[in-house]
């Protein structure tokens, strides 16, 4: 049992006595509270649970606790801004109706944030290839990627005006 400092929504946390092959995922939700980030299959595959570390996508039912000390997480908790605005994403989402059951979907915009933090104009192939092994249960991959294509067209937008 080893302590661990983790830097989870820009906020410190100090997590005493965590058996260092936790997977980080279990400690964001059973420790810290924080149940947007969902459990999927448990072996890094289907996206479920993709926050950012030190601002790359990663699957954290197969991330060590041990392999996060000292890094900055962001979780689906974070994505919005201080003040409880949504991210553009979150809101594109919302108006796209993307979602049908859910389940997957805050790992889909985690993985999809990641890419516009990378490309803030992705063609499709970008898009397939940023978002491969964010699986859908649902089948709502065509609305994912149009909201992708609105979101990354409103960020430009709000770019462009500043």
């Amino acid at each position: 049992m080893t302590n661990y400092h983790l830097n989870v929504n820009g906020k410190p946390h100090l997590l005493k006595d965590i058996d260092s092959s936790t997977p980080l995922l279990w400690v964001l939700r059973d420790t810290l509270g924080l149940v947007g980030t969902k459990y999927g299959c448990g072996l890094g595959l289907c996206g479920a649970c993709t926050i950012h570390l030190d601002g790359a996508p990663i699957r954290s039912c197969s991330f060590p606790v041990s392999a996060a000390d000292g890094k900055n997480i962001k979780t689906i908790e974070g994505l919005a801004d201080k003040d409880g605005t949504l991210h553009t994403l979150q809101q594109v989402w919302i108006e796209s109706d993307v979602a049908q059951c859910g389940y997957c979907q805050s790992g889909q915009i985690m993985s999809a944030a990641a890419l516009l933090d990378q490309r803030p104009k992705p063609s499709d192939a970008d898009i397939d290839n940023a978002m491969q092994g964010n699986y859908c249960r649902c089948g709502t991959y065509n609305r994912i990627k149009a909201a992708i294509h609105t979101a990354a067209d409103r960020l430009d937008t709000v770019e462009v005006e500043s």
